[in-house]
C-alpha cells in the first residue's frame, strides 16, 4: 500500500525559507526509509522532490562532476530528475541537464568507470570537462519551484510534528522512536 500523501510540518510550511518545506519532506522520507518502508510505497512526487533537491545540493556543493560522481551516474535517478524538472516547468534547467548528460553519454564506459573509481579531488580532467558554472546563471529558482510544487500538490498536507508521527506510525504499523 502506497503512502498517498506528501506531508510537511507546520513549522516548515510557515517558514520564510522555502528550503524548509523541501527539507521537511526529505525528513519524512528518511524517517519512512529508516522504518523499513520501501521507496515503492512512498509518494512518487515526494521522492521526485527529494531527488531534485539532491541534484541541486550536489551541484551547488561541487558542480556537475560531483553529482555524477556521488550519484554513480544512476540512469533511474537521472530519469527522475528529468521528469521532475519538466514537471516543475524548469525548462531551462531541463535543457541544461540534458546538455550536461550528453557529455557523460559521449564518454566511453571505460573513461566513466575510471572517473567513478578515482578521486574527485586533485588533478582531474574528466571532472573539469563535466563542470559547468552555467547552472548558477539560469534564471529559474529550483528551490522555489520545488517548494511551490510541493505546496500546491493535491496530496500535500501540513501537520503538527505529533500528527506527522501519528500518521506515519499508523502507516508503518508500529511506534516510531522520536529523537
Amino acid at each position: 500500500m502506497e503512502f498517498g500523501r506528501i506531508i510537511v510540518s507546520e513549522t516548515a510550511f510557515n517558514s520564510e525559507n522555502l528550503q524548509d518545506v523541501i527539507h521537511s519532506n526529505i525528513s519524512v522520507i528518511n524517517l519512512m526509509r529508516e522504518e523499513g518502508v520501501n521507496d515503492d510505497f512512498i509518494h512518487e512526487d515526494a521522492l521526485m522532490s527529494y531527488y531534485l533537491d539532491y541534484y541541486v545540493s550536489q551541484y551547488t556543493e561541487g558542480n556537475f562532476a560531483q553529482f555524477v560522481y556521488n550519484s554513480r551516474w544512476d540512469k533511474e535517478l537521472n530519469e527522475l530528475i528529468e521528469e521532475g524538472l519538466a514537471l516543475l516547468g524548469a525548462n531551462k534547467h531541463l535543457e541544461f541537464f540534458q546538455q550536461q548528460s550528453k557529455k557523460v553519454k559521449l564518454m566511453s564506459s571505460v573513461k566513466l568507470s575510471k572517473f567513478l573509481k578515482g578521486k574527485l579531488e586533485g588533478v582531474n580532467t574528466i571532472r573539469d570537462l563535466l563542470n559547468n558554472d552555467t547552472f548558477f546563471e539560469i534564471d529559474e529558482n529550483l528551490i522555489a519551484l520545488n517548494a511551490n510544487f510541493l505546496k500546491t500538490h493535491p496530496d500535500f498536507e501540513v501537520l503538527s510534528v505529533d500528527d506527522m508521527f501519528a500518521t506515519l506510525e499508523e502507516f508503518v504499523g508500529h511506534e516510531i522512536k522520536r529523537e
